[in-house]
């Protein structure tokens, strides 16, 4: 990986702990419905200066963005240049947002592994061109294909990601895992034993708010747990908890659950559920360093706005969160 850290890199040179990077979901306006911010270059450009505006450093981006920003932008370079153009230090990380199947890609399956494993040289190949922190995970299927979840199946997961993990560090990346409340492994007790069973040198855990919040797991008490293991979060909340099943529904519980309209809020959000004050102290506590990661899923639904969500968010983030630590 290149390290840009000259001056042209865009890259800041004061001694803050934490760094605050956007998570590029986004839909604004566009004359024939809402559009998002890969529309064309216009749009990536409103999209950019909104976050500069705001306050934010840098940005996160999903790993299946790599086709689009070869058509638009020629390399995954010259799209990092073009957000550093807009006073933005870098890309920080990529999710890798897997089409899991249980034929042919399914952690839980070990017959799966060598596929899965190829992957991932190809994708670590393809993202060489720049400096990433992390690649992001959900490191299970969703909950419906991998139920019964056995301790074996979830050990057989945690063994493909200790490969996987000791492959990306060939590039100077860190393998890192997100669990959506929807995912095979979601909860504490499983969760413990992914853990238990899975190298610290080779994989790391990214803790989302929310999703920890609505399968029930305390996301402040998670991460003092593993901090030693965390590389990154994902900042944002929740007005419900999943008491119902909803992560076994199919095919997607995060919009079609039938209980639950919208899942996912700004930080500062009236009725939220997270308590973010308690996690920037246990940030602290635990002397971290490094990016968190504001995200705003699906935002535009039952009447919100992704621009204002992110304003808000940002604001909490600087007036409330950086008086703890910054």
């Amino acid at each position: 990986m290149t390290d840009p850290t000259s001056e042209t890199s865009g890259e800041m040179s004061d001694n803050r702990a934490i760094r605050w990077s956007y998570m590029d979901h986004w839909r604004s306006a566009g004359p024939a419905g809402p559009i998002d911010q890969w529309h064309d270059r216009a749009s990536m450009s409103t999209f950019l200066k909104q976050l500069k505006a705001a306050g934010f450093d840098a940005i996160d981006t999903f790993d299946f963005r790599f086709w689009q920003i070869l058509g638009d932008y020629g390399s995954v370079a010259n799209y990092q240049d073009f957000v550093q153009q807009h006073g933005l230090e870098r890309i920080v990380n990529t999710f890798h947002a897997a089409d899991y199947d249980v034929r042919n890609y399914a952690p839980h399956v070990p017959e799966t592994h060598a596929a899965i494993l190829e992957d991932f040289r190809l994708t670590m190949d393809r993202w060489s061109g720049i400096r990433l922190d992390n690649i992001i995970v959900m490191p299970a299927t969703l909950y419906y294909d991998m139920e019964p979840v056995t301790p074996d199946k979830i050990k057989t997961t945690a063994d493909l990601w200790n490969q996987v993990g000791e492959l990306t560090l060939q590039w100077g990346v860190k393998l890192t895992c997100h669990h959506e409340f929807f995912c095979g492994i979601q909860s504490q007790p499983d969760l413990d034993l992914f853990y238990a069973s899975s190298d610290p040198r080779y994989v790391n855990l990214f803790v989302d708010t929310a999703q920890h919040c609505i399968a029930s797991v305390d996301p402040v008490d998670f991460y003092r747990s593993y901090a030693d293991r965390v590389t990154g979060f994902h900042f944002k909340d929740t007005r419900n908890v999943d008491v119902g099943g909803d992560f076994r529904h199919r095919p997607d519980a995060e919009i079609m659950a039938p209980t639950t309209d919208k899942w996912f809020y700004e930080m500062g959000t009236d009725e939220g559920l997270v308590d973010f004050e308690a996690m920037m102290r246990a940030i602290r506590d635990n002397l971290y360093r490094g990016w968190i990661t504001v995200e705003h899923d699906k935002a535009n639904k039952s009447g919100g706005d992704y621009a204002e969500s992110t304003a808000i968010s940002r604001w909490y983030a600087a007036n409330v969160l950086s008086r703890i630590y910054a």
